[in-house]
């Protein structure tokens, strides 16, 4: 399972996803894509983000079976903390 969260995103990035995913709040996106589909959608995002926010969670084989990815202004950068994941945001 995928969860995209798009965060004060342009317009069009959300219709676009939903060619592929189901919007299940406002700017929650979750979905099976298949990796290829996953990657390209990533590329899309995080390149038309702007000053929005993106935010990507994705299986992967690690001990919390899942990874992230993140784009954007102002935005949280995953950490990885001896194996595991958190999020830290950056100083001013």
């Amino acid at each position: 399972m995928t969860v995209i969260l798009l965060i004060a995103a342009p317009e069009g990035l959300r219709g676009h996803l939903t060619r592929w995913m189901v919007e299940v709040s406002a700017g929650v996106f979750v979905g099976t894509p298949s990796r290829r589909i996953r990657d390209r959608l990533w590329d899309l995002l995080a390149t038309r983000i702007g000053d929005g926010q993106a935010v990507l969670v994705e299986p992967a084989t690690n001990e919390q079976g899942w990874t992230v990815r993140t784009a954007g202004k102002d935005r949280w950068k995953p950490v990885d903390f001896d194996g595991l994941i958190l999020s830290a945001r950056s100083r001013r």
